[in-house]
């Protein structure tokens, strides 16, 4: 799993790319820190390169949508291919999250 954050006009963008599994989901948990402390402003959270999701990675989601909502941000998660999104589907993320095909 591999995190790459970028800042650009104030859209802070994570892009996601590998397996999010119980393996990675710490490693990704402290390396979404600079999301969670501009939770406050837009974030887009790019999956293109996501292949996998498991429960401990969808906690760190809900790690940063709970920050968000608290500093009233704002979360898009683009990209998301057709298993991640039959994930998301399945643990009501959908009604969570501001999932769009593309930016």
């Amino acid at each position: 799993m591999k995190i790459n954050i970028k800042e650009e006009n104030g859209v802070f963008t994570g892009i996601i790319e590998g397996w999010l599994d119980s393996t990675e989901a710490a490693q990704f948990a402290t390396e979404i820190q600079p999301l969670i402390d501009n939770a406050d402003k837009e974030i887009v959270l790019d999956c293109q390169g996501l292949e996998y999701v498991a429960s401990s990675g969808l906690r760190a989601f809900l790690t940063l949508r709970k920050a968000s909502a608290a500093k009233g941000g704002h979360i898009t998660i683009v990209n998301v291919n057709d298993t991640i999104r039959e994930v998301f589907t399945m643990t009501g993320f959908y009604t969570l999250f501001d999932i769009k095909d593309k930016i």
